[in-house]
């Protein structure tokens, strides 16, 4: 009776002082945090950062914290007075630089009505999934990604000087978020046309959306990618979708070597636009 009784005392004391570090740290705007940042807080608390190695582990199973890889944890919004984490905030926190981007920035920025799936962002690193691991128990047969508390988070890797267009938005009251602008979201579908099913999402992009788009800056962003076929798809989009002369003339002035087919998913069949330098692969539906 009385290991029952310790035990059950030591259950209590974890757990309230577990409450009062995870208080502690959201009230610092720490609600995803690694352990150094734990101990340190557990430090200000007179909490004894040896505990801290049993107390993190006992929160996780509580279900008190969600521990996103090793020594990194997020808040689960459990706590009376909770403190909601949405998974964009722990998509650009698992890996930075990051930035919410494709479906993702899309479905935000009200640009399709499909609700995603995946939580994608593009980051100028490497990300190594644990489903990438060759001792992982559950290989996914297509596409990696992190699975946390039953959401899919999905990294495209990008250069360098391909990690621009990005703002940042307020995720709630607690935490802003970096995601690509309107402007270099759409341009995303021109650039990565296959993780949207082909180069038809474009184009219904600007067909539907063209006035509400800062196109300046879109055809600026296609300018400084720096990729002759983006621009001159998007140009001929442009074109197409009704947008004034002045605005896509930079993308058709563009010296270009040889024809790029529209759809880079399609064969190079169909219609040739010598203008634009464009093969109209979309069997004829949107020739000229």
């Amino acid at each position: 009776m009385m290991d029952r009784d310790n035990k059950g005392s030591k259950n209590i004391y974890g757990e309230t002082q577990g409450i009062r570090l995870l208080r502690a740290l959201a009230e610092n705007g720490k609600i995803i945090f690694s352990a150094r940042e734990a101990k340190a807080m557990a430090l200000q608390l007179g909490i004894n950062p040896g505990y801290l190695d049993n107390l993190l582990p006992y929160m996780v199973q509580g279900g008190w914290l969600t521990r996103l890889y090793r020594g990194l944890y997020v808040y689960s919004g459990t706590l009376p007075g909770e403190i909601q984490v949405h998974p964009f905030v722990i998509a650009t926190r698992l890996v930075t630089p990051s930035a919410i981007s494709h479906w993702s920035a899309l479905n935000y920025h009200g640009l399709t009505e499909q609700v995603p799936i995946i939580i994608t962002a593009f980051t100028t690193r490497k990300v190594v999934t644990p489903s990438m691991r060759k001792d992982h128990p559950n290989k996914p047969a297509g596409r990696h990604a992190w699975e946390i508390a039953g959401i899919h988070y999905e990294y495209v890797t990008v250069k360098q000087t391909h990690f621009f267009g990005i703002e940042e938005v307020w995720m709630g009251e607690n935490f802003k978020v970096p995601i690509t602008d309107r402007e270099r979201t759409v341009l995303e579908t021109f650039i990565a046309s296959r993780m949207f099913g082909g180069i038809g999402e474009a184009l219904g992009l600007l067909e539907n959306h063209l006035h509400e788009l800062a196109l300046e800056k879109l055809v600026a962003y296609a300018l400084q990618y720096g990729k002759d076929s983006v621009a001159k798809r998007l140009g001929w989009a442009l074109e197409k979708a009704g947008a004034a002369e002045n605005i896509w003339a930079p993308l058709l002035n563009l010296p270009i070597s040889g024809y790029r087919v529209l759809d880079p998913t399609l064969p190079a069949q169909g219609p040739c636009d010598k203008r634009w330098m464009i093969q109209d692969n979309l069997t004829g539906k949107r020739s000229r």
